[in-house]
């Protein structure tokens, strides 16, 4: 007897080792991969000394360094004293050799990666813009042209609020004070770039990102803007060529939570996670302030840094009609999409306009922008306004500004978060008090997002319509195990989900730097597999047919274990397809009407019938 039972448990052992094999090569491939962590591009180090080693021990390092090296480290500000934070020239070689050699007087030494505006070459006009006059709430005379104030219903928000009292740090190029931002109220910034108080745009993407923001309104000029009685915080991090580094924009976010900032809009990006902007970030959140980050204009499947950061509000960019725009981010990272603007050709009218400087004259232009960098400070300032209507908590802005959102009903690649941003949905929320449990649950369940989806960041599954094409697959497996009794096992187990409903929780599952398009292939049943690519809903014919089972059967149909891994596909095939039928209707070229439902419950039969056939001819083989 052991020795007949040999040849398979040396196939058990066999499948057992190839499947740990591929366990370590999957786990070190994750280990290695390189995202945008690790990308980005820095000719400068940042070294944070521990406090508990003493001045003089940090003094002693730092004159060593300049010695060994023969570079001198150097505060990164005037503010950088109390938390010791040097700055030195040098690339990957001089960091590994810090790191070696410092690693226990620091806290960390990293790369200090270079961030820069979230712009898109060749887009950004600088050019003004001439509109007529139109009659409208504001006096402005563009207003009529700020198609995206209207588009976020800014109009019943003002009625409420113009956000009195808020103060909004705007860590970009600068902000110089162009006309339609003279009876903007202004409170102290600093320029970080060149060590001074007076933090001046000479580049014009920041004075165009706090036009958005807080632009003079009802001033018989120009444009608006949407919190047009808060403060602006100028502060400094992007030189003229619009690159800044972490250390500097670090710096500015703990300038503004020490400076009684209440929302930070960061419109700037890059490659490169750092321990220092985490550490600031953290530490303007715990004191109050509202974090809000632009999203990026790769196109990618990931929001960029600092907006990908957990306490950083990401901001994808919509077109005018409402449409994730080619060039935003989407996927992980995307918490909320509001305005970005889509300017084609030579047609401007469907940027986003308002007052900043032609960065070759110096002059003030009303010019029309593109980007993530505009998106963000449109939810800055919708930030601003439900401060100003008494909500303080960052927590409690923040669901405020995903509850109010406009929802998408069909969002499976995550374009646009909670939704679109509405201004007045959200200033009405936040006065109707602080958020109870009973609210948050009402609006969780509205939602549908009590289901998984909603805890792995999805946005792309509905549970109920699943969970029934599980159980339907196994309530026909079961029938048919009535009446031909046939062994049950792990492989037809499996075969029944991939037929009926995939692992369908890896739809909505977003991971940094990593294509989306496995997860959904992964988490399709065999029906969906031929719109899991694109990312949509409507069924292909090919695949949501007997004609794929019947392929497998056919082929596998001779193997001893494959065969029922066909079957069971072949079932759960049936169960997707007559739940579909009821639930969602629609396959390419059919439609969504009673011919579509026809096609599908006539090729569910087939399956079925098939399943019936392959188990019955097993059942006499055996």
């Amino acid at each position: 007897m052991p020795t007949s039972h040999q040849p398979q448990a040396l196939k058990t052992m066999k499948k057992f080792f190839l499947f740990c094999l591929f366990l370590i090569g999957l786990g070190w491939a994750i280990s290695n991969f390189s995202g945008l962590a690790n990308q980005g591009s820095y000719d400068s180090i940042v070294l944070d000394f521990r406090e508990s080693i003493g001045e003089q021990e940090i003094a002693n390092q730092v004159r060593t360094i300049a010695e060994k090296y023969q570079i001198v480290p150097y505060l990164n500000s005037e503010f950088s004293q109390a938390d010791n934070v040097y700055v030195v020239r040098g690339d990957e070689k001089l960091l590994k050799s810090l790191r070696k050699s410092l690693g226990k007087q620091t806290e960390f030494i990293e790369p200090n990666y270079i961030y820069r505006v979230d712009e898109i070459p060749d887009k950004n006009s600088q050019a003004a813009i001439i509109y007529d006059t139109v009659n409208t709430i504001p006096n402005d005379p563009l207003y009529g042209q700020q198609w995206n104030f209207r588009s976020i219903n800014i109009e019943g928000a003002w009625s409420e609020t113009q956000g009195e009292g808020v103060t909004v740090a705007v860590i970009d190029t600068g902000v110089s004070r162009v006309p339609d931002l003279e009876q903007t109220q202004f409170v102290e910034g600093y320029d970080f770039v060149n060590d001074k108080i007076e933090a001046f745009d000479d580049n014009g993407h920041g004075t165009h990102v706090a036009g958005t923001i807080a632009q003079s309104t009802n001033n018989n000029y120009g444009v608006t803007g949407i919190a047009y009685k808060a403060k602006i915080m100028p502060l400094k991090v992007l030189s003229a060529g619009g690159g800044g580094t972490i250390s500097d924009i670090a710096e500015a976010i703990k300038f503004a939570a020490d400076n009684n900032a209440d929302v930070i809009n960061m419109s700037l990006g890059g490659g490169g996670e750092s321990h220092l902007m985490q550490e600031a970030i953290d530490y303007a959140y715990s004191q109050g302030v509202v974090i809000i980050g632009a999203a990026g204009n790769s196109g990618e499947n990931c929001a960029g840094y600092p907006a990908r950061y957990p306490k950083v509000l990401g901001v994808a960019a919509l077109d005018a009609a409402g449409n994730k725009t080619p060039y935003s981010n989407f996927g992980a990272g995307v918490d909320i999409a509001a305005p970005g603007g889509l300017i084609q050709g030579e047609n401007q009218v469907g940027g986003i306009l308002q007052n900043t400087i032609d960065p070759s004259t110096g002059e003030a232009v009303f010019v029309a922008f593109q980007g993530t960098s505009m998106a963000a400070p449109h939810v800055a300032g919708v930030a601003a306004l439900i401060k100003a209507s008494g909500v303080t908590e960052p927590n409690q802005v923040i669901n405020l500004l995903k509850e109010s959102a406009r929802k998408v009903a069909e969002d499976p690649l995550n374009h646009f978060g909670a939704g679109h941003l509405d201004a007045t949905n959200a200033v009405h929320k936040a006065l109707q008090g602080q958020i109870t449990f009973r609210d948050f649950f009402r609006w969780l369940r509205d939602n549908g997002y009590l289901n998984p989806r909603f805890w792995i960041d999805g946005g792309a599954v509905a549970l109920l319509p699943k969970l029934a094409m599980v159980l339907g697959s196994y309530l026909l497996a079961w029938f048919l195990r009535n009446y031909f009794p046939f062994q049950w096992g792990l492989s037809f187990t499996g075969g029944l989900i991939a037929g009926s409903s995939g692992l369908f929780f890896l739809r909505g599952f977003y991971i940094f730097d990593l294509p989306q398009w496995p997860m959904r292939i992964m988490g399709s049943s065999v029906p969906e597999l031929g719109s899991a690519i694109q990312g949509n809903t409507v069924l292909n014919p090919i695949f949501a047919s007997v004609l794929i089972p019947a392929i497998l059967i056919v082929l596998l149909l001779g193997h001893p274990q494959w065969k029922w891994i066909a079957i069971g596909m072949t079932i759960g095939t049936a169960s997707c397809l007559g739940i579909n039928a009821i639930v969602s209707p629609t396959v390419w070229g059919l439609g969504t009407g009673w011919v579509s439902q026809l096609f599908l419950i006539f090729n569910a039969l087939l399956c079925f019938g098939l399943a019936r056939l392959a188990i019955k001819t097993q059942v006499k083989t055996v």
